[in-house]
């Protein structure tokens, strides 16, 4: 196969593009056909022996890649030749195929493409992570976000603007601030002509800023924490300047803030529940249209060294991805028609989101059916972790050898409570609630689980708005008669009034 190589530390100049061996998936992993990796900063250190992972010489670059699956070890049971795949491999993605452990790789949603599946895992969830888990970032909250038109530092000015904040967005030039407006930034700073500290000052009035995320360390990093407001919390990103920054730790003490450390990777392999969750919530922004990523360029694997040059130049505005192989891609965002439900897909291909606006417009859709949903794959992988999180380990859910000797069909069977739990994730793809401040689950009645769901099944839900009632506080509670379908079965697989609450 093709690959470009790291055959000695250096910088993008020194890489090979070559023939290498094809890799082999070990009992646990997967082998990937690669169509397209994501190009991030971490490249750039990791071949220059400068990253906290040192992979054996030689090895290829980059780590966050999209493709399809074309074999699974024997101890895989989620994954099966054929799935269309996104990936953390953490390096080896600038190549042909890619192995992989099968728990960093992840289905793509029907309806997104491979350079979107490539370039969304890094970045997004670095910046989610960030502002959700680490600063607990606030409506209301100012932010202040150094290196913004970067892919992290875009990522973050479209996700802290998504969550409610004032953003303040920092770059080197004109024509990167005016992507970073694009996205959504409330204020600009150039801080190649304007001084920072001064800037901030007239912008919050002197208060500072709540919290500051950075990416790029630098001579800049003193004077970012110099400008937090009280009990500020400043986010340490990373170092694309180059320089890591040896801050004076008296400045925390007299602002009372925090100096708190990002580092998503280990995140992810720590806390793989939490963050399965936050992944699952900016996939849904994605579909939903309210994020989006900004592609600098698409380079092919020959131009794959030039990417990671530019990358360290600073000359790519929010994210560059590397195409491998030639290729076309056509998405629809209906599934492939079933021989046994075909009224089922031509419904599924007129589904609208009820849009809510505002509390007094609840009142207007009282009665009316949504939906279906998209369907959505009900994999091991999602079983497993279910159990895991409720300490649910019975072995009709978990035990593959038992399920091909002794159930239906030879699958496991997901347990009931899962089922009920993803109402809650075919709701919000159901409805959407403009402003209101708040609006979550807040309970379930009348639940029946009324067939059981195989792993690999596919579950969708359509429902009824049935009814609202006004609360002493002004909130409201919302009602809402909810079926999960069952593909390919006459009887579904859930039923339940779902009730949320909304402010």
């Amino acid at each position: 196969m093709k690959a470009l190589l790291c055959q000695q530390y250096g910088l993008p100049e020194t890489l090979v593009y070559t023939e290498t061996p094809a890799p082999v998936p070990a009992e646990k992993d997967v082998l990937i056909t690669v169509k397209a990796c994501g190009v991030n900063f971490p490249d750039a250190l990791i071949i220059q022996n400068k990253y906290q992972f040192k992979p054996v010489l030689p090895f290829s670059p980059g780590g966050e890649v999209s493709g399809v699956v074309t074999a699974v070890g024997d101890k895989v049971t989620h994954l099966q030749p054929g799935n269309r795949v996104l990936a953390l491999c953490g390096w080896g993605g600038f190549a042909e195929e890619v192995v992989v452990d099968s728990r960093k790789v992840f289905p793509i949603p029907a309806a997104m493409d491979y350079i979107t599946a490539a370039t969304t895992l890094y970045n997004y969830g670095t910046s989610y992570h960030a502002l959700l888990d680490r600063a607990n970032l606030q409506a209301g909250e100012t932010i202040l976000v150094l290196g913004a038109a970067g892919g992290v530092g875009i990522a973050a000015v479209e996700l802290a603007k998504l969550m409610g904040a004032t953003v303040i967005a920092a770059a080197s030039t004109e024509e990167k601030l005016a992507l970073c407006k694009e996205k959504g930034a409330d204020f600009l700073i150039n801080y190649s002509v304007d001084d920072l500290r001064t800037r901030i000052k007239e912008i919050t009035g002197d208060k500072g800023v709540d919290v500051v995320y950075d990416p790029i360390g630098g001579p800049l990093a003193e004077q970012a924490l110099r400008s937090t407001a009280w009990k500020g919390r400043y986010l340490v990103v990373g170092f694309a300047s180059g320089q890591i920054p040896q801050l004076p730790f008296n400045l925390p003490l007299l602002k009372g803030c925090a100096v708190m450390g990002v580092f998503w990777g280990s995140f992810a392999e720590r806390e793989p529940v939490k963050s399965r969750q936050n992944l699952g919530q900016l996939l849904q922004w994605l579909q939903q249209g309210k994020i989006s990523q900004h592609i600098h360029r698409i380079y092919t694997l020959h131009e794959a060294a030039e990417s990671i040059r530019d990358l360290i130049d600073r000359k790519i505005k929010g994210k560059a991805v590397v195409k491998v192989g030639n290729w076309e891609e056509v998405i629809t965002t209906a599934p492939p028609p079933s021989p046994k439900k075909e009224i089922a897909t031509q419904v599924e291909t007129a589904k609208q989101v009820l849009v809510i606006n505002g509390l007094s417009d609840i009142k207007n859709h009282i009665g009316k059916t949504i939906g279906p949903g998209a369907w959505l794959t009900v994999t091991q992988q999602m079983i497993n972790d279910f159990a895991a999180a409720t300490f649910d380990f019975q072995w009709v859910h978990l035990d593959t050898e038992k399920a091909k000797a002794l159930l239906p069909g030879g699958k496991t069977i997901a347990h009931g409570y899962l089922t009920m739990s993803l109402a809650s994730h075919f709701f919000y793809d159901l409805i959407q609630v403009e402003n209101v401040s708040s609006f979550f689950n807040y309970g379930i009645n009348k639940a029946r689980f009324i067939s059981p769901v195989p792993e690999g099944s596919r579950i969708r839900m359509k429902a009824t708005l049935t009814g609202a009632e006004e609360q002493p506080n002004g909130s409201v509670k919302l009602f809402l008669s909810c079926t999960i379908e069952l593909e390919g079965a006459d009887k579904p697989a859930y039923a339940a009034e779902l009730i949320s609450l909304l402010a």
